[in-house]
């Protein structure tokens, strides 16, 4: 079930950073992250640690706010 919801939230993300026009690299910038990490979620290379799992569900909850 973990890396269900993994992968449905870095759908999400990815979503996200797509329909708002942002790069990798902006969005590594606003997670506090690499760009090769953001490229290993995408492509599925690299699991979210918790931590990140946190920063990105804040990030999109916000969005959905406005």
């Amino acid at each position: 079930m973990l890396e269900e919801n993994n992968i449905d939230l870095i759908a999400e993300l990815d979503n996200y950073r797509l329909k708002n026009k942002i790069s990798q690299q902006k969005l590594a910038e606003i997670l506090g992250v690499s760009v090769v990490t953001i490229n290993h979620w995408l492509t599925r290379k690299a699991k979210v640690n918790k931590i990140n799992e946190y920063q990105i569900k804040e990030l999109l909850k916000e969005h959905k706010k406005c």
